[in-house]
């Protein structure tokens, strides 16, 4: 428990007093954050905002975990390590797409097909290692049968392990990919993507140190109800430092924000949630902790699809907080409220994991 509480601080440490430090560094740059032009008219005074905050997020995580490891003088599992990969992984295609909006002075950055290519590169080599590795008792940091609260019956190696490789990669992928690309389209007011990661991530601590209570691994008489999982305790070191990371970036993310997370960090964040549900077995659970990153992110088919359907449109205007924003919500409302949704779906996360363990 040590262990996760000085994960936390010292990445909020970081963060917190790290951040004005890189918002004078990217204003001596001149790095901006540029708005597109069919977005709210209220967004063009955010223009020249410095962007790239995530750099921060990421720093402050991984500084986290590391001075988490040393107090506990312990190294990291390969879980952890697996984990921090996607997130930093993840977190420099961001920068390079961030980067190259700044050079090109424009609010498009990387190429979809490059930007495809560096996520999957990512995320295929995370899902193959994640299979590997297995620790004394056999167990793998991921497995290739479909979880919800726990690893179901469903395995995608009903035609054997090359079969199951292939559709665990797929699976994966899938799953770093909506993760990754519903944080960057939540990252659209001011401490929005921000605020409900800090809370999705909180619900993550408390499910890292309930799987390592109640594990398999640990209990001297395992019953059907322990966890499988293989890293439980990395896995809560991980969540509290983002959430901590999360914290600190917060105060200058808040509205009027001082900095934006750019794509480096909405990527390297959705990356780190998707390493985590994978790796804690709980990957359908996280549709309902995450459930404000899966209706914001849902608004934009449900558009598209309004208008090819019946050539009108379900919304002012997608993503959803865009179409509150055009309704006459103020913005600091607006994502009040949000956050307020996010607390309600991890609370009820939250709840459905742990009554199954007490029915099971």
């Amino acid at each position: 428990m040590i262990a996760i509480l000085v994960s936390a601080a010292a990445a909020l440490i970081v963060s917190l007093f790290g951040t004005p430090l890189f918002i004078r560094f990217l204003i001596h740059k001149n790095y901006g954050q540029f708005v597109r032009q069919d977005g709210p008219t209220a967004h063009f005074t955010k223009r020249g905002t410095p962007q790239m905050g995530g750099v921060v997020i990421i720093v402050g995580t991984v500084v986290g975990v590391a001075v988490s490891m040393l107090v506990s003088q312990r190294p990291p599992s390969v879980s952890a390590l697996l984990c921090l990969y996607l997130m930093v992984g993840l977190g420099f295609i961001g920068f390079l797409d961030d980067f190259t909006k700044i050079r090109k002075q424009r609010s498009l950055g990387l190429t979809a097909r490059a930007k495809l290519i560096g996520q999957g590169f990512v995320g295929i080599s995370f899902a193959v290692l994640a299979l590997g590795f297995p620790n004394e008792h056999s167990r793998t940091p991921a497995s290739t049968k479909i979880s919800f609260l726990r690893d179901t019956n469903i395995d995608l190696a009903f035609f054997g392990a090359t079969v199951g490789l292939i559709l665990f990669v797929i699976w994966a992928n899938l799953l770093v990919a909506a993760w990754s690309n519903a944080v960057n389209i939540t990252d659209g007011l001011d401490g929005l993507a921000t605020g409900a990661s800090l809370i999705t991530f909180g619900a993550y601590v408390l499910v890292g140190i309930w799987q390592l209570n109640q594990s398999c691994q640990r209990l001297a008489a395992a019953g059907p109800s322990c966890y499988e999982v293989r890293d439980p305790q990395d896995l809560a070191i991980i969540a509290a430092a983002v959430m901590g990371a999360c914290f600190g970036f917060l105060w200058w993310n808040a509205n009027p924000a001082k900095i934006f997370m750019g794509d480096t960090g909405s990527l390297a964040l959705g990356g780190a949630f998707a390493g985590l549900s994978i790796l804690s077995r709980t990957e359908l659970l996280a549709v309902i902790i995450g459930g404000l990153f899966v209706i914001i992110v849902a608004s934009v088919p449900i558009q598209i699809g309004s208008l090819k359907l019946t050539g009108k449109r379900a919304f002012k205007m997608a993503p959803l907080h865009h179409h509150f924003e055009l309704s006459g919500w103020g913005e600091v409302t607006i994502v009040i409220r949000f956050w307020l949704i996010a607390g309600l779906f991890a609370a009820l996360g939250m709840g459905i994991f742990y009554a199954e363990w007490v029915v099971s």
